[in-house]
């Protein structure tokens, strides 16, 4: 008696999960089943498209969708012969001799440069694009330069007397004409 007890209780544990496991399997078979009710009604609204509920026809085929696009067949020739009126003609070489005559014409006709400027073809030295990007930089520095010079002569000329405005002028002089022997 003690041990049929434990023998049922140990077949009842088992039998148990089993239909929990039942239950559970329904419960998913049901929820995929809405699942597709819903795709369904998302797609026709999505795409206007009339209710498909996914029954077979009496041929056994699904319902074929007419927005699909039909098959082109360019170089295969289908046995089937619903295939067979989508398949295009064999396509033909077009001769092309007149466009190849018609290019080595326009070929002959160009005409040669008699004169050539050799001031264009001369190479540049290797550093013109660095003077280019620096000239206007340089602007501003002799610029400064030449205040700063302005500004230093004044001074000078305010604290020393006059004998020194003669040396200050000469100063000034030779600076600009050493300024121009460097350029």
């Amino acid at each position: 008696s003690l041990l049929q007890e434990k023998v049922s209780k140990f077949v009842s544990s088992l039998l148990l999960p089993m239909t929990v496991m039942g239950d559970s399997v329904g419960m998913l078979e049901e929820n995929a089943a809405k699942r597709k009710e819903r795709l369904a009604a998302l797609k026709r609204k999505l795409g206007g498209q009339e209710e498909k509920t996914g029954v077979e026809e009496e041929g056994g085929d699904m319902e074929v969708d007419a927005s699909l696009p039909t098959p082109v067949f360019r170089s295969y020739k289908p046995t089937a012969e619903e295939l067979a009126d989508n398949a295009l003609d064999p396509a033909e070489p077009s001769a092309i001799e007149e466009q190849i005559q018609d290019v080595l014409n326009t070929a002959k006709e160009t005409t040669i440069i008699e004169e050539l400027d050799f001031m264009n073809l001369a190479p540049r030295k290797p550093d013109w694009d660095l003077k280019r990007d620096i000239a206007k930089k340089l602007e501003k520095l002799e610029r400064r330069t030449a205040r700063a010079i302005g500004e230093i002569i004044r001074e000078r000329l305010k604290t020393e007397d006059s004998e020194d405005l003669a040396n200050a002028v000469q100063a000034g002089a030779s600076y600009a004409a050493q300024s121009n022997e460097d350029e």
